[in-house]
C-alpha cells in the first residue's frame, strides 16, 4: 500500500507529480481513500432533446463534428458539437485544448458525461468526460464520480481516468492488503461488512445496496476510531493526579450564606455540586460549563474560586479580550467586596508599579485571585500555588496558550472551561468528548424572555419610533452593524452612514449616542464602551465587537442591522446583550426588503425560539461542523465520509461501543484489539488533537 503512485499503470512520473501536488495522493493507500462523492448510472443515456437548463448532469451518446478552436490568447478554447437524432449540444475545453484536439476525431461516436451549463440561451458542457462509444461500457452499471481539479482535468486526468487507475490498483491488491481492524464480534453485532468489502464496494459498487452497506461500514469505522481516541483521553484524565480540595471552608460558606446576592437556580446548585465532587477526588478536574447568555455562569465561577481559596490555593480567570476580562473583574470584585478578598486585573495594558505589585502578590501568595487575558500565561507570571484555572470562551484561545496555564504549578490546576455558545450534543460528543460537561439550563428567576421580531427596511420609521419610546422610559439601546472582512470598507461606510441616520432619529440635544468599532484606537473604543456601561450614553452604535461580555442590565433593545448577513449563533450572542435586567427586552432583526431563503430560515428560527441549544442544533444542521465557531481546526472533525449531523445515530452507537471496549481492555492489549491499537497510534501521529489538557 506504500507503493508510490507513479508506478501504477496509467500514471507515470508526470501524472504522479500532479496527483501529489493537487490531491496529496502519494501512494496506493492515498488513492484507496480518495472515495467517489457520487455515482452515475452508466445505463442511463439521455437524448439531447431531453436535456434542459434544469438538468444538472447529462450522459449522452452522439457523433462529434465541427471540432475547432475559437478566440485568441488566454481566451482561446476548443469547441465541438455533439449531435444525436434528437438535437445538438456544444462541448467546450478552456484548458488542455491542444491535447484534446489531437485526441478527438471528427464524425466518430463518443460517450459524453458532464455538468450542463447555459450561455446566452444555448446549452453546453464544459470539460466533459469523453470516451469512444462502446455499447458494452454502457452496461457497466454505477460509474464512480471522483473529485478532481481543473489542473488535473487539463492534463487528461478526468473522472474516467481516476476510475481506470483505481481499477488498476485493485487488480494489484487483495483482501490481505486491506486487513480488518474491527473485532469480529463488532462486525456481527453491528451488521458491518468487512473492511476490504467496504473500501472496494465504495469505489465500484455493483448496485445501490452494496454502496450503502460500504458507506455505512466506513462511516462507522471513522466515528468509532474518533470515539475510541476520546474514550482513551477520558481514561487518561481519570488517572491524572490533581490537587485535593478536601474541605468547604469559611470563604465559601460565608459568601453562600451571607453575601450571595440572589438565590441560586437548581441548575447552578447542581453544577456547583459537580465541581465540589470533582475537586475532592485527587484527580484533575476537566469540566466544561455550558450556559446560555445570562444564565449565571459567573457566580458558579466565583463559588469555585472560593473553594480553591478555602483549600489554600490561588485561582485565575482567563478571558479572550480585555473588555471581557474587565467585565469579569468588575463582577467578581463586586461579589467579593464585603469579604475584603483581594482581586486584581492583569492585561497587556497593566504596566509599571501596578504590574510589579500583581506579579509579586501572585508569586508570594498574598494575591489569591487574578482575572486577566492571555497576559496570564506569560513566563513572568508565577503563582505560589495555583489550584484552579477558569477559562471563558475557551475556543478563542490556541491550544498552546491554554496548555501554558497547566505548567504554573507542580500538578496541573483544576480546569473549569466556560462557554456561552451552546454546543450541540453531537458536537459535544466529538470535540469535547473527553471533558465532563455541565449545563446551566435554566435562567435566573425574574428574567423575562426577550421578544424577537423581524422587520424589513420599509418598516424602519416604526422601529425607530419604538426604540425612542424605550429610551424615553430611561432604557438604553444597541444598534449593531455587520462587519465582514471581505467587504470591510463598504461595511464601515454603512456603519458611518447609519450613525448619521441614528443622529437624525435621536437628536443629540436630547439623546446621548456612543459609537464603537474596530478602526477606533483601543482607548477611544474603551471610553465609548464605558460611557454606555455607566449609563452615560443612551444608544450604542457598534459593530460586532460588543458580541461577548458587555453586561448592561438597563439595555432593553437590540437592533441588528442587515440581520440577513449574520449567522445564527452570532445573532443569538448579540440578543443576549439585552434581557439582563428585570424589564421586558426586545431584539429587532432588520433586513432588506428582499431576503434569501437561507437568511429567512435563520431569521425565523431566531424569532421562534430563545433556547440557545435549539439554535445551536439548527446552526449545526444548516452550516455543518466545519464552519462553526472554533471547530475548524479540530482534528476530531476531519472525517472523509461521516457527518456528525446526519450520522448522529452511528455516532451514538460507536460511542457506546468505544466505552464498552475501553472498560474491558483499557490498553487494547488483547490480540483481537491489536489492529485497533496500531490504527490509534497512526491516527495520533496524523491528527493534531487540540484538547483542553
Amino acid at each position: 500500500m506504500e507503493t508510490p503512485i507513479e508506478f501504477l499503470k496509467g500514471v507515470g512520473p508526470q501524472r504522479g507529480e500532479l496527483l501529489r501536488s493537487e490531491l496529496s495522493i502519494y501512494c496506493y493507500d492515498d488513492l484507496l481513500y480518495h472515495f467517489p462523492y457520487r455515482y452515475f448510472d452508466r445505463t442511463q443515456i439521455m437524448k439531447i432533446a431531453s436535456v434542459n437548463e434544469r438538468t444538472e448532469y447529462a450522459q449522452i451518446a452522439g457523433t462529434l463534428i465541427n471540432i475547432g478552436e475559437e478566440g485568441d490568447g488566454r481566451k482561446k478554447r476548443l469547441v465541438a458539437t455533439l449531435y444525436d437524432e434528437t438535437g445538438r449540444i456544444e462541448l467546450l475545453w478552456f484548458q488542455g485544448a491542444q491535447w484534446m484536439k489531437k485526441a478527438l476525431k471528427e464524425n466518430e461516436k463518443y460517450l459524453v458525461f458532464g455538468k450542463v451549463s447555459s450561455f446566452q440561451g444555448f446549452l453546453n458542457i464544459a470539460h466533459p468526460e469523453i470516451e469512444s462509444w462502446n455499447p458494452e461500457s454502457a452496461a457497466a452499471g454505477m460509474q464512480p464520480v471522483y473529485s478532481s481539479t481543473q489542473k488535473l482535468i487539463a492534463k487528461g486526468i478526468t473522472n474516467r481516468s481516476f476510475a481506470k487507475i483505481t481499477h488498476a490498483m485493485f487488480e494489484k491488491i487483495g483482501p490481505g492488503d486491506i486487513p480488518e481492524i474491527l473485532p469480529a464480534e463488532f462486525l456481527k453485532k453491528y451488521q458491518l461488512c468487512s473492511r476490504y468489502e467496504g473500501i472496494s464496494w465504495l469505489h465500484f459498487p455493483e448496485n445501490t445496496l452494496r454502496e450503502q452497506l460500504a458507506r455505512h461500514r466506513m462511516k462507522w469505522e471513522e466515528l468509532f476510531i474518533s470515539q475510541l481516541l476520546i474514550a482513551r483521553l477520558r481514561l487518561q484524565h481519570s488517572v491524572q493526579q490533581g490537587w485535593v480540595f478536601g474541605k468547604v471552608g469559611d470563604h465559601f460558606n460565608d459568601f453562600y450564606h451571607k453575601y450571595l446576592p440572589f438565590q441560586l437556580t437548581n441548575a447552578q446548585k447542581r453544577v456547583v455540586r459537580e465541581i465540589r465532587q470533582d475537586t475532592a477526588t485527587g484527580r484533575q478536574m476537566n469540566r466544561l460549563l455550558q450556559g446560555d447568555v445570562g444564565s449565571g455562569k459567573t457566580i458558579v465561577a466565583v463559588l469555585s474560586v472560593l473553594l480553591a481559596l478555602d483549600n489554600g490555593f490561588q485561582a485565575c480567570i482567563m478571558a479572550p479580550t480585555e473588555i471581557l476580562a474587565q467585565q469579569h473583574f468588575f463582577s467578581i470584585s463586586k461579589f467579593l467586596s464585603d469579604m475584603h478578598i483581594p482581586v486584581r486585573l492583569l492585561t497587556g495594558n497593566v504596566k509599571g508599579k501596578d504590574r510589579k505589585e500583581i506579579l509579586a502578590g501572585l508569586a508570594d501568595g498574598t494575591l489569591p485571585i487574578v482575572v486577566g487575558t492571555h497576559a496570564l500565561i506569560e513566563d513572568t507570571v508565577q503563582f505560589k500555588n495555583l489550584g484552579l484555572a477558569v477559562i471563558d470562551e475557551q475556543h478563542r484561545f490556541g491550544v498552546g496558550q491554554r496548555a501554558s496555564l497547566w505548567k504554573k504549578n507542580q500538578l496541573p490546576p483544576h480546569v473549569l472551561v466556560m462557554t456561552a455558545t451552546p454546543i450541540p450534543r453531537t458536537l459535544g460528543m466529538t470535540i469535547y468528548g473527553d471533558l465532563d460537561i455541565s449545563v446551566i439550563d435554566e435562567l435566573p428567576p425574574g428574567r423575562q424572555e426577550i421578544k424577537t421580531v423581524h422587520r424589513k427596511d420599509m418598516a424602519r420609521m416604526g422601529v425607530m419610533e419604538f426604540m425612542r419610546s424605550e429610551v424615553d422610559k430611561g432604557r438604553q439601546a444597541y444598534i449593531v452593524y455587520p462587519l465582514i472582512e471581505e467587504s470591510e470598507k463598504m461595511d464601515y461606510e454603512s456603519l458611518m452612514a447609519g450613525y448619521e441616520q441614528v443622529k437624525i432619529w435621536f437628536n443629540e440635544n436630547k439623546y446621548r449616542i456612543a459609537m464603537v468599532h474596530g478602526k477606533q484606537d483601543a482607548d477611544e473604543r474603551e471610553r465609548n464602551m464605558k460611557r454606555f456601561v455607566k449609563g452615560e450614553a443612551d444608544v450604542l452604535v457598534a459593530t460586532t465587537v460588543i458580541e461577548v461580555g458587555v453586561d448592561v442590565p438597563n439595555a432593553s433593545v437590540m437592533l441588528i442591522e442587515s440581520a440577513e448577513r449574520f449567522g445564527l449563533s452570532q445573532m443569538h450572542q448579540l440578543r443576549g446583550r439585552v434581557g439582563r435586567g428585570a424589564e421586558q427586552s426586545y431584539c429587532i432583526l432588520m433586513t432588506g426588503n428582499k431576503v434569501s431563503d437561507d437568511s429567512l430560515k435563520r431569521i425565523n428560527i431566531m424569532v421562534s425560539t430563545t433556547d440557545g441549544f435549539k439554535i445551536a442544533e439548527a446552526d449545526l444542521a444548516m452550516r455543518g461542523p466545519g464552519d462553526l465557531n472554533g471547530t475548524k481546526q479540530s482534528g476530531m472533525l476531519k472525517f472523509r465520509l461521516a457527518d456528525i449531523v446526519t450520522d448522529a445515530g452511528i455516532l451514538e452507537e460507536t460511542r457506546e461501543a468505544a466505552r464498552v471496549l475501553t472498560e474491558g481492555d483499557p490498553g487494547l492489549k488483547l490480540p483481537a484489539h491489536q489492529p485497533l491499537r496500531n490504527r490509534l497510534i497512526q491516527e495520533g501521529r496524523e491528527k493534531h488533537w487540540g484538547k483542553i489538557s
